[in-house]
């Protein structure tokens, strides 16, 4: 993120509260490599932020008053007072930061007031995790100006806290922790049991390639009843086989575990994608680990694509023009990235072959009468950070 950004975003707050603030924070959204719908079954994933971030610049308060404002929001400031603050009462973009003053209040922390200016540049319901950018930047932020001394992995349980109790969504913690906690130049191995995390070395333009994101413009919202759905067959699947979730279903007992679930035809369906969704995170890490060549993780993505749209039946015609099309054009690998029905897709491709990709899927967009998607290329970037 640029100086430039920074600046304009604390001019832009002076000018709404009359003063320069305390500081400007930036966190990123994020792209997942593999590993869909594991995070809240226990499981394991593989996300890198991006480039994309959300900037906010906040000054301290000691009066118990919330003020807010977004760049990117038609309206003015939002005035809350922190006593007010109570789950699933604001169905608005301020229900985001606000539920993390809330969680932090929550969990003891005293948090006595804040002015807060925000702007983004993740693209929102695209799949990239703009809710969990906007969440652990007002987290760091307020970690820092009242030296809570919270680390990266606890301030994500916070937004995730956040978010699923005061906003209502009930989303895993992979995307908070994505945003606290990536570092440029890897990927996020995270195990969302425990959340032991490992830097995973991840630079594919050293070997000639490119991930692309390709946004369909397709917008979905977590907090819909889809994804809900999702979470709760899960949690069934894990119930009917005595486990504590799905993550205790070894790979190689797999069938045996779908042959106890009978005619329970749709709890299968999702026991069977997140049990080879975890898998596929291991071959992942240990292709990436071996240092051989990364283009063998290609085939895995595809493999989790149609286990995204087959079994867990999440993605839209959009994503699989996407992927489809890209693979006919020459793309190593490509697969549907984050919550589904909408939302992006990652192309993983030689550096050759980036625009004659790109231009094939805008073509197969405009000829299916789709809105035109936004492509650009997806570089494993720094997570949460004070930048001034």
């Amino acid at each position: 993120m640029s100086e430039a950004v920074a600046e304009t975003v604390a001019a832009r707050f002076s000018e709404l509260y009359g003063a320069e603030p305390h500081g400007v924070w930036a966190a990123p959204g994020r792209v997942n490599l593999i590993g869909e719908h594991t995070d809240y079954n226990d499981g394991f994933v593989m996300p890198f932020a991006l480039p994309h971030t959300a900037v906010a610049a906040v000054s301290r308060r000691e009066d118990g008053v919330l003020r807010l404002h977004s760049a990117d929001v038609e309206g003015g400031v939002a005035e809350l007072r922190l006593d007010d603050l109570s789950p699933e009462s604001d169905k608005n973009w301020t229900a985001y930061p606000a539920g993390v003053v809330w969680a932090l209040r929550e969990a003891g922390h005293a948090v006595t007031g804040a002015d807060i200016h925000l702007s983004s540049t993740v693209p929102s319901g695209a799949g990239l995790s703009s809710s969990a950018a906007l969440e652990v930047v007002v987290a760091l932020a307020l970690n820092d100006l009242f030296s809570l001394g919270l680390r990266g992995w606890q301030l994500a349980r916070l937004c995730q806290r956040a978010e699923n109790v005061y906003v209502g969504a009930p989303v895993g913690i992979m995307d908070q922790t994505a945003s606290a906690c990536c570092e440029a130049g890897h990927a996020l191995f995270l195990d969302t049991r425990d959340l032991s995390q490992k830097q995973i070395p991840f630079d594919l333009a050293a070997e000639g390639m490119r991930l692309l994101v390709v946004d369909t413009q397709v917008k979905h919202s977590h907090s819909e009843g889809e994804y809900g759905k999702r979470r709760a067959g899960c949690e069934k699947g894990a119930a009917l086989l005595g486990v504590n979730a799905l993550r205790d279903v070894p790979y190689d007992d797999l069938d045996e575990a779908l042959s106890r679930l009978g005619d329970e035809e749709e709890v299968r369906r999702l026991v069977r994608h997140i049990v080879t969704e975890n898998e596929r995170v291991e071959r992942v890490v240990s292709l990436l680990e071996s240092g051989d060549d990364t283009r063998a993780i290609a085939p895995i993505l595809v493999e989790g694509h149609a286990s995204l749209r087959d079994d867990f039946r999440i993605s839209c015609p959009e994503l699989d023009l996407v992927v489809d099309t890209a693979l006919a054009s020459g793309a190593l690998g490509a697969r549907m990235t984050g919550g589904g029905f909408g939302g992006s897709a990652i192309v993983l491709a030689e550096e050759t072959d980036v625009d004659a990709i790109t231009k094939a899927v805008t073509e197969a967009f405009a000829a299916a009468g789709f809105t035109a998607p936004r492509v650009f290329e997806a570089v494993p970037s720094a997570g949460a950070r004070r930048v001034r």
